[in-house]
């Protein structure tokens, strides 16, 4: 990383998740020169208090001083309204609701724009890609969503909730989801769906299916073909509704790497055999993982800091 006086052309960028809040600082021309990581608190305070001094720690590893950041943006869960800066039931956070923007930028003096964390993940992924071609991005953690880029800028539809895919029902007879529906994407792959329905101690549940599935269970394959065929779902709408030319995918289920990708890689594969019109768009070949530590949703979230915000409120992944 960069140290010494960078001068006034540094933007800051926040990805606040339920464990932890990485933060990078980043050049006009989208370079990072300064990165640092701290578990994130809990409740209003601590949230805002995890804005403040991330900030604070990036300038003092690279000289210089608060005023000399341009904006701060910050990317979090719960439902976002872009233009106030209100974050709305973060839960995981202990947020109800809270004027993230307007107390944080008090306390720092400098603007602080809010994002949703998975819309913000996708701008950072498409910066990474350094290309303008079309792109979504599918968060695969506790819950499923997806952002979606055109030409560089996040595409959110009428009313925000563009890319909110895992809360469509591809099984009316599934399970339950928290949505009210039945047989959504989210009860299949997402991480605490596949939690609950595996029913079993552990840390890393998820981990604990693929395991499992590899000795032969046989409610751990289930699950585990249920997580690639959710996952598959997932890129098919992507891919049919919007035409995006390629589907990354992140969030804390991509910890299981090729095991992961190949699984649905298979899952493409085996929908598109009876049918030359899938097999015509390459699905399998359109997906890739984000790599372990990437700071794709840091970085959206400094870039969101370009753009001013929408009059729309982004929805909760």
């Amino acid at each position: 990383m960069q140290t010494g006086r960078v001068g006034r052309s540094v933007r800051v960028g926040l990805d606040i998740g339920g464990t932890k809040t990485d933060a990078v600082a980043v050049t006009e021309g989208g370079e990072i020169i300064a990165r640092s990581r701290r578990m994130s608190g809990y409740g209003d305070e601590a949230v805002v208090a995890d804005v403040v001094e991330s900030v604070q720690e990036l300038c003092a590893e690279l000289g210089i001083s608060v005023s000399d950041v341009t904006s701060v943006g910050v990317g979090i869960p719960g439902l976002v309204d872009t233009v106030s800066g209100r974050v709305l039931h973060a839960v995981n956070l202990g947020v109800e609701s809270l004027d993230l923007a307007g107390r944080s930028s008090a306390l720092l003096g400098t603007p602080v724009i809010v994002e949703n964390d998975v819309k913000a993940a996708a701008l950072g992924a498409a910066a990474l890609r350094g290309d303008a071609v079309s792109m979504a991005y599918l968060n695969l953690g506790t819950g499923v969503a997806a952002g979606i880029v055109i030409d560089g800028v996040i595409w959110r539809g009428s009313r925000g909730t563009a890319g909110e895919v895992g809360h469509i029902s591809v099984d009316p007879n599934g399970r339950v989801c928290s949505c009210g529906q039945r047989g959504c994407i989210e009860t299949l792959c997402g991480g605490g769906a596949l939690a609950r329905a595996w029913g079993r101690p552990g840390a890393l549940p998820v981990r604990d299916i693929f395991d499992a599935a590899d000795q032969g269970d046989s409610e751990a394959l289930r699950l585990r073909a249920d997580l690639a065929r959710g996952a598959a779902a997932a890129v098919r709408v992507l891919v049919l509704s919007v035409d995006i030319e390629t589907v990354v995918i992140g969030g804390g289920l991509t910890s299981l790497g090729d095991r992961l990708g190949d699984s649905i890689r298979s899952a493409l594969i085996a929908d598109a055999t009876d049918s030359p019109f899938l097999r015509s768009l390459h699905l399998d070949e359109r997906i890739e993982l984000l790599p372990p530590g990437s700071p794709a949703a840091a970085l959206g979230a400094a870039l969101v800091g370009v753009h001013a915000p929408q009059e729309e409120i982004a929805t909760h992944g």
